[in-house]
């Protein structure tokens, strides 16, 4: 996952939710997850990339960057060729 919007779409979906659903549990507009996932919004600011990272229990570097955090009690999901291998 090479963009913010993949990252976000990914976790988003792995919990099953709607873009409606993350809105209301982060209380970011439905219409800024939206721009964000479709790679038409330019970087997030600070607190939308802390209320989405709360909503989905991960990382904000993660969703940023994509930088894989091991500390702390919350955990990056793991990188795409990993979930491939782990589905094996």
């Amino acid at each position: 996952m090479k963009t913010v919007g993949e990252r976000l779409r990914w976790a988003r979906q792995r919990n099953v939710w709607s873009q409606a659903d993350l809105s209301k549990l982060s209380g970011v507009p439905i219409v800024t997850i939206s721009r964000i996932e479709n790679n038409r919004f330019g970087p997030p600011k600070p607190s939308t990339v802390r209320k989405l990272a709360t909503a989905l229990d991960i990382e904000p570097a993660w969703l940023l960057y994509g930088l894989w955090v091991i500390h702390g009690q919350r955990s990056a999901p793991p990188a795409e060729g990993e979930l491939r291998r782990l589905s094996r």
